[in-house]
């Protein structure tokens, strides 16, 4: 069975109250077949229903390319949404129709612009347009060197890619245009940046993001010292400023839009990523907060669920915890999966969202299928 067309009582399907305890999953394209197969989605999606999970986070921008009939993308590369997905799914398209089954089966939907400012160094983003990269102090387009920022980065190669200049005016603009484009085309509930709309604290060196500085600071130049505290401090204002315009245009769209993030816990983001997530909160610009926490080890999410930043977050907006369901070189089984759910219940937050489908309960999991749906029957009774 192909994705169908969705009849008119699926598409005037309301969409779902915001729900009392997050139950999430995301659906990527990396490591992952659920968006390519004909039945992977409706399956997903009848099965996540089933368990009374109750949101949805599908990618919509991955790889240079989005995963929907995307005109700003269309304008400057040729392709409206990724080519594979185009000629596997010909004529769909998969956001129009996963919005109006997820609504159907009362998930919530909201896209998740997973590559933020990253893209591939071989795509047709960095062809069109190479003067929009980020660079490092030797004027490279830099590519994340040292620790990566998890093991599922590490194993998906996303340490191996390019970065999109944040500070540069063409740069905000095209990202601007790409997340309220779903906002004004889609019956989203939301949109959800991650730990991807930041900046290596290594990359800033580029000749606009220097030219910049310079006029902020009466000539000077950038310090050399890519972890310079004043330097680190500025590229994240400068990042932060953009995060409220694209909240501000957002709002204007869709007032009820839920724009959600999903950030690694505070200090790493900042120091790592220049991505004061925080400052967000504080500021109003965000109403949901999913932090990635893939901690397998119990007493290390326990450390991160009492940082101050999260406790401050919770005073203001819901706080919901990512946990990592497994890769394939680290499987996650029942045993921990529940272990961690139960601590993060226990610590008062508002839910959880899963990376990802696969190893939640598609073929990558540890266990049979039956074992999976088992725990979350347990985990997440019908009127959660």
């Amino acid at each position: 069975m192909g994705w169908g067309v969705p009849s008119l009582a699926q598409a005037e399907s309301p969409a779902p109250a915001n729900p009392t305890e997050i139950r999430g999953v995301w659906l990527t394209n990396v490591g992952s077949g659920v968006l390519f197969a004909p039945w992977g989605v409706r399956r997903a999606l009848d099965t996540l229903a089933a368990l009374h999970f109750n949101t949805l986070y599908p990618v919509a921008w991955n790889g240079g390319h989005t995963f929907y009939p995307s005109a700003t993308v269309k304008r400057l590369t040729g392709h409206s949404q990724a080519p594979i997905f185009s000629a596997l799914h010909p004529g769909t398209d998969m956001l129009r129709a996963l919005v109006s089954m997820g609504h159907h089966r009362q998930l919530r939907v909201l896209p998740w612009f997973e590559y933020g400012f990253m893209v591939p160094p071989g795509s047709e983003l960095v062809r069109v347009h190479p003067d929009w990269l980020s660079l490092d102090r030797e004027g490279s387009p830099g590519r994340i060197s040292g620790k990566v920022q998890s093991e599922a980065a590490a194993e998906a190669g996303t340490e191996q890619n390019f970065w999109l200049n944040p500070f540069h005016p063409e740069v905000q603009n095209f990202i601007l245009q790409m997340v309220v484009e779903v906002v004004t085309d889609y019956d989203v509930d939301g949109i959800q940046l991650d730990d991807h709309f930041g900046l290596p604290i290594a990359l800033g060196y580029d000749p606009i993001t220097v030219q910049q500085y310079q006029d902020a600071h009466q000539g000077q130049s950038p310090p050399t010292d890519p972890a310079n505290p004043e330097w680190v401090r500025w590229r994240a204002d400068q990042i932060s400023l953009f995060m409220g315009k694209l909240a501000g245009a957002v709002k204007a769209v869709k007032p009820n839009c839920v724009i959600s993030i999903s950030p690694n816990p505070q200090d790493f983001a900042y120091s790592r990523y220049l991505q004061d997530w925080q400052t967000w909160v504080a500021q109003g610009w965000v109403d949901e907060l999913v932090v990635q926490v893939y901690r397998q080890d119990i007493d290390q999410l326990q450390v991160e669920l009492d940082r101050p930043a999260i406790q401050a977050a919770r005073q203001r907006i819901p706080v919901a915890i990512g946990l990592l369901s497994g890769i394939v070189s680290k499987p996650v089984t029942i045993a921990q999966l529940e272990a961690q759910v139960d601590v993060v219940r226990q610590n008062g937050l508002n839910g959880i969202a899963f990376f990802y489908w696969e190893s939640l309960l598609g073929y990558l999991a540890p266990e049979s299928p039956y074992q999976r749906r088992r725990l979350f029957q347990t985990l997440y009774p019908p009127s959660g």
